[in-house]
């Protein structure tokens, strides 16, 4: 057998009488995601206890049934390893938890093929990654924009990443960023519920649209603290856009400091941010909770603003 490649042996366990086979293989097998045994099964690596092949995701299985799958080495991914240093908040054999900095982009793409979230999440696993989909990479489940900080949850396995994906598909995953905003919110908590779309006149924004072509999009707001001529507000998300946070407080009049693209910078602030050469949204994803989806155990974690927000804030505080 080639190094690395691994046969498991799969029993149907009684109530998955008369279902597929990919689906029975799922509940016989939890550590691979239904979606990775279909392939395998397609693949021809899925084989009865007799040795003939077992080729068909949708064909019915019988109770007691044995199939021997037949797993590869992941394959490796395309991106490069780099040792860029990583905050982690939490860690185990299925997902890791990091505070991402502002500045530090989460996934390659044009203009930013390395020094990404991804190619450091890589190198700090290892390998320890055991391959989404086949192939070993971190399983990004949500982004932070280049210049916001705070948590993200990223999976190791197949079964984290399904797991952590339904819970953001179902918007249950608590996520609670604080963001410094111009102007004092009046009310001093509320909702916006505003679909998003990508921008008509520039690809590169976000806009509430009203024509159908928008995603709903929903931001809770409670004011923490007033400040001079600005706020430090606690956006809880019920749903997760691009942009959703910077969109939602600029469209009700309070657009995040520092915002190069939603914000106007007000005349009382100009100098101050210039001063501490601020030149990003104010904004950070300070809490995420969920459940963990191997152990079903609920978790929580909070982080602190980073030091270029906290010394915004004591400059503004009254």
């Amino acid at each position: 057998m080639d190094a690395g490649v691994s046969t498991v042996r799969a029993i149907v366990p009684a109530e998955a009488a008369g279902w597929r086979l990919d689906k029975a293989l799922a509940v016989a097998l939890p550590e691979f995601s239904r979606e990775r045994l279909k392939g395998l099964i397609n693949d021809g690596q899925v084989h009865r206890s007799d040795g003939t092949p077992a080729n068909d995701p949708s064909a019915k299985v019988a109770p007691g049934s044995e199939y021997d799958v037949v797993v590869p080495p992941p394959a490796p991914l395309e991106n490069e390893a780099q040792d860029i240093p990583l905050v982690i908040a939490y860690e185990d054999e299925h997902l890791i938890v990091v505070e991402k900095p502002a500045g530090l982009v989460v996934h390659p793409a044009a203009g930013n093929l390395d020094g990404t979230l991804v190619n450091a999440l890589l190198h700090h696993c290892g390998g320890s990654l055991s391959g989404i989909g086949g192939v070993a990479r971190p399983g990004i489940v949500h982004r932070i924009d280049k210049d916001t900080s705070g948590l993200m949850v990223a999976a190791k396995t197949d079964l984290a990443h399904e797991g952590l994906a339904k819970q953001f598909a179902a918007h249950s995953i608590d996520r609670r960023y604080r963001a410094i905003v111009a102007g004092l919110p009046n009310p001093t908590s509320g909702k916006v519920d505003a679909p998003l779309a990508r921008s008509s006149t520039n690809r590169k924004k976000m806009a509430i649209v009203a024509d159908g072509r928008g995603k709903r999009a929903v931001t809770h707001y409670r004011l923490i603290t007033a400040l001079k001529g600005a706020a430090l507000v606690e956006c809880r998300l019920e749903t997760g856009r691009t942009h959703q946070v910077r969109v939602h407080m600029a469209s009700i009049g309070h657009a995040l400091l520092g915002d190069p693209v939603y914000g106007r910078i007000r005349p009382e602030h100009r100098s101050l941010l210039s001063r501490l050469e601020f030149g990003r949204q104010a904004l950070h994803a300070a809490h995420l909770g969920f459940i963990h989806p191997y152990s079903g155990a609920e978790l929580a974690f909070d982080s602190n603003m980073p030091s270029d927000m906290q010394a915004l804030l004591s400059q503004l505080a009254l």
